[in-house]
């Protein structure tokens, strides 16, 4: 076969593509422009550095918003597992019928649990003399034991004698501070005591430590005390009555409908708060920090698909005779266009999907390579005392995720639409000139 049929065949193989978006052979060209060639060297770090910094991008976002949901998700589990979902205190006097009044609760569809309870401030000290302010939490010895979020979790100790009434149980912090252990003491002050003809004295009562629980929440182990409920009725001068009850609910999220039910069922007048109302400062500053994040660390995907940008450029000004060539053995305008896009959507599609590969090791490796770098750096990165979890989660939404892969494939597509273009309006000629 001649030469000249050859070219004829080469020419008439451009012309087909011309008609079939994303041919075969566009796919072929736009891969031979991804591949490294010496003069072509530094545009090929371009393009390495544009999947990097997508990669990462994505690969931060992911596991930013994964740590971020999974603090959220322990927060309130451990939150709701010992506070309950909705409280009823008494607006027209002292609430002395809460035995009836937790039965009739319990009765209404869509609650588990009730629970009538006093609290109280007091101060508490152990045998080394140290002390701390702790939350005494008076509770029935049977309502505790279907606290499982704190029953479920007693490190040393039983409950035998708390449901004996002699007993309390206090959270695994506060007996490290203050050197206490299964059946050793513990020291109350109340600041509300005795009446006497020289004033009010701070009632001083001392209790066995029967259990020693764990959470998992700093703040909740380091600071509470459960008391059997009629010890705490006389510690704190409430004989016969409680300050709240607290309901445990199917649904945290569907409190709203529970109002009424509950209101018919109280047959008083009562206040019903819910835990949205009590934490409400709390989570709304974590959704507020969670959008900025995502707002900051999408900006590194940004900038990555500008690099993609300025790669193409570069490339479509090297690549000026190669394009003026194919245009004049009959490349459309648009199959040029096409080769380009393809060049610079690889980069972005291959990126994103590494850096969600990266993301999700990372976040099933979390709590390990947390402790590596607090190993290494000889510091406790994610202190409990300040984030109020034991451990570093991970919550993986697979919603979020989506969300991110479509973000960070949609900026890399925009990013490679105009250089596409500035190559599908290169004149021929004009490139050929000087060639």
């Amino acid at each position: 076969m001649s030469a000249a049929t050859v070219d004829q065949a080469e020419t008439a193989d451009v012309r087909s593509s011309g008609s079939r978006p994303f041919s075969a052979f566009e796919r072929m060209v736009a891969w031979r422009y991804l591949r490294s060639r010496r003069k072509e060297a530094f545009i090929s770090v371009i393009a390495g550095f544009s999947f990097i910094g997508i990669m990462l991008g994505v690969a931060t976002l992911i596991i930013v918003m994964a740590v971020m949901n999974g603090f959220r998700t322990e927060l309130i589990s451990r939150i709701l597992g010992i506070n309950g979902h909705m409280i009823v205190q008494p607006l027209d006097g002292p609430l002395d019928n809460y035995a009836d009044l937790a039965t009739k609760f319990s009765g209404v569809k869509g609650v588990t649990m009730a629970i009538p309870m006093i609290e109280g401030q007091t101060l508490a000290s152990g045998p080394s003399g140290a002390g701390t302010g702790a939350l005494v939490r008076g509770v029935r010895a049977d309502d505790f034991t279907k606290m499982k979020a704190v029953s479920d979790h007693i490190l040393s100790g039983d409950l035998v004698g708390f449901a004996a009434g002699s007993g309390v149980a206090i959270g695994s912090r506060m007996a490290n501070q203050l050197g206490i252990t299964a059946g050793g003491t513990i020291t109350l002050v109340a600041p509300e005591g005795d009446v006497t003809p020289m004033g009010v004295n701070p009632r001083v009562k001392s209790y066995t430590v029967s259990a020693i629980f764990e959470i998992g929440m700093s703040e909740y182990d380091a600071s509470i005390i459960f008391m059997p409920l009629e010890e705490a009725q006389l510690y704190f001068n409430a004989e016969g009555i409680a300050q709240s009850i607290e309901l445990f609910v199917e649904n945290p999220d569907m409190v709203d409908a529970l109002r009424q039910p509950i209101e018919a069922a109280a047959g008083r007048q009562v206040l019903i708060s819910d835990w949205r109302d009590r934490n409400k400062t709390f989570f709304s500053a974590l959704q507020v920090e969670r959008n900025v994040m995502f707002m900051i660390l999408t900006l590194i995907v940004l900038v990555a698909a500008l690099n993609i940008v300025s790669g193409l450029i570069m490339l479509v000004k090297d690549k000026g005779s190669d394009i003026a060539i194919l245009r004049t053995m009959g490349a459309s305008a648009g199959s040029v266009m096409r080769i380009f896009f393809m060049t610079g959507a690889a980069i972005g599609i291959v990126g994103t999907f590494a850096g969600v590969a990266l993301g999700v090791v990372v976040c099933l490796n979390i709590e390990s390579i947390r402790g590596f770098f607090s190993w290494i750096s000889g510091t406790t990165i994610f202190n409990p005392e300040l984030y109020f979890l034991s451990q570093l989660p991970a919550d993986m939404n697979p919603g979020e995720t989506i969300s991110v892969v479509a973000m960070a494939i949609g900026l890399s597509f925009l990013a490679t639409i105009f250089p596409a273009w500035r190559a599908s309006r290169l004149d021929p000629v004009q490139a050929l000139r000087y060639e």
